[in-house]
């Protein structure tokens, strides 16, 4: 029987995390009369391949020379038979109720590509960065410019756009979800728990590390998306390296005022410039949690991050510059 649903999972390294995802597929309620369950492995070292294939699922293992979510992802739908695909990443757990939900939209609404729902972290009281990081994947429902890695698609769609980009190291599903909107398609976020995630960042370099990916990311995109109909991120990555060098400014004003007055004043002032400017955005978020605690960590997070951002952003017109492309920048 042709499958009618395709579960393409990609991972590297997960370990039990993917025999958790795997299991949460299974455990889908109403699911589909024929499903298939793909999962695409990046050269893992901890025999994720086996434990995938011994919960059920196909597997195929991909070797690239400079890994990527894109070209697991591709490897997945190209292998899949039925006509609609749910994404997963291998560190996710599925809601049981999602698929059913998502398919009665994509049958009620032939003019849209794809319907995701609502991520949040596992264990979001892990780190003070999970705790922050989890209100990051808060979006308002209705028509989006883009979707993340879970979401599911229509496979003729996918394969009419040509897939993912290979060559993106991140950010690969806007980048496609701009492609596809130029052809007049609609990608829709529902009010539906979709997965949880498992971030496992419990350490402020692997923090670090991903808020770089996020900048290299802002400074692709928009470089290569600029002057086409669908246009995405430039005005996000201008703001963010603004924001960097206010930072900067600030901090070395401060600094630089002690070392002249022979104070401590300086530097109190510019922190506190910093902790109110991080009040702010904590209070324009209040809308994605009840905890204040939580409001304060986020506009930390939300200040903070512009740094890292930034260096992400000149890492790549770095690597630009000197015909170089940038390896897979993993943070776990």
């Amino acid at each position: 029987m042709t499958p009618q649903l395709s579960v393409v999972i990609i991972g590297r390294n997960e370990g039990e995390r993917l025999e958790r995802c795997i299991r949460s597929v299974q455990a889908m309620n109403a699911p589909p009369a024929a499903m298939e369950i793909i999962y695409v492995d990046s050269d893992s070292s901890d025999g994720s391949p086996a434990r995938a294939k011994a919960l059920g699922a196909r597997v195929e293992v991909v070797y690239p020379s400079k890994p990527a979510a894109a070209i697991g992802r591709n490897a997945g739908w190209r292998l899949a038979q039925a006509p609609l695909i749910l994404f997963l990443d291998g560190d996710t757990i599925l809601h049981p109720d999602f698929v059913k939900i998502a398919q009665s939209y994509l049958q009620d609404h032939p003019e849209v590509a794809i319907v995701w729902g609502h991520r949040r972290e596992l264990y979001p009281q892990a780190s003070i960065y999970q705790r922050a990081i989890d209100l990051d994947w808060i979006y308002p429902v209705g028509l989006t410019e883009f979707c993340g890695g879970d979401a599911l698609m229509r496979r003729e769609i996918i394969e009419t756009v040509g897939g993912y980009n290979p060559l993106l190291i991140a950010g690969e599903e806007p980048e496609m979800c701009a492609r596809i909107r130029a052809r007049g398609y609609q990608i829709l976020h529902i009010d539906q728990p979709m997965t949880l995630h498992d971030l496992a960042i419990h350490r402020g370099s692997q923090y670090w590390c991903r808020a770089i990916r996020t900048g290299h990311a802002y400074a692709e995109i928009s470089n290569l998306l600029r002057n086409t109909a669908t246009p995405l991120w430039e005005r996000e990555a201008h703001k963010n390296l603004i924001h960097a060098a206010a930072w900067l400014t600030i901090l070395i004003a401060g600094f630089s005022g002690a070392l002249w007055f022979h104070a401590w004043w300086p530097i109190l002032l510019s922190l506190g410039l910093l902790v109110s400017l991080s009040l702010r955005s904590a209070w324009k978020a209040r809308w994605k949690s009840a905890n204040r605690w939580t409001w304060l960590l986020y506009g930390l997070h939300s200040q903070f991050q512009h740094i890292p951002v930034a260096v992400g952003q000149l890492s790549y017109y770095y690597h630009r510059w000197r015909g170089q492309r940038q390896r897979l920048i993993e943070y776990k």
